[in-house]
């Protein structure tokens, strides 16, 4: 039984000290504490730094399914658009789709699609973990007088 119990024990600290910067829904704690508007901010932070911000933390919202997409185009493919486009100094060029077999592209400014990849990758993991705190606000008559 004492086996048990300590075999319990070394893998609750184990589990612990791995997962210690995550918070229970999976979200990494330092991501609540930025600010999207000053971080994201391409007249303030250097593309490139936006850019890492968004490949630190987009694969961790694709691993918990909260990737945001805006017009059919997951915020990975802005990722990746966009540091072809800072690598080479041209606007950025995103397949939106395919109609009757014809592609259609969208070409946007690079610090634009910067901006919305680094929003899109930060915010997503904030309004995970919002959303666990605050659903019950959203059930008719729990939380709320009448």
């Amino acid at each position: 039984m004492k086996i048990i119990n300590n075999t319990a024990l070394a893998t609750a600290l184990t589990t612990s000290i791995l997962f210690a910067d995550s918070l229970p829904s999976g979200v990494p704690a330092s991501v609540m504490k930025l600010d999207v508007a000053k971080v994201c901010n391409p007249k303030t932070q250097s593309l490139k730094s936006i850019i890492a911000l968004a490949e630190k933390y987009n694969p961790v919202a694709i691993k918990l399914g909260v990737e945001f997409k805006r017009l059919g185009i997951a915020n990975s493919i802005y990722v990746k658009e966009t540091k072809k486009a800072i690598k080479s100094g041209y606007k950025v060029t995103i397949l939106h789709y395919k109609k009757k077999g014809k592609a259609k592209t969208k070409k946007m400014d690079t610090s634009k699609a910067a901006w919305r990849a680094c929003t899109f990758a930060i915010r997503s993991l904030q309004q995970k973990e919002e959303a666990g705190k605050t659903y019950r606000m959203a059930i008719p008559g729990d939380g709320f007088k009448y």
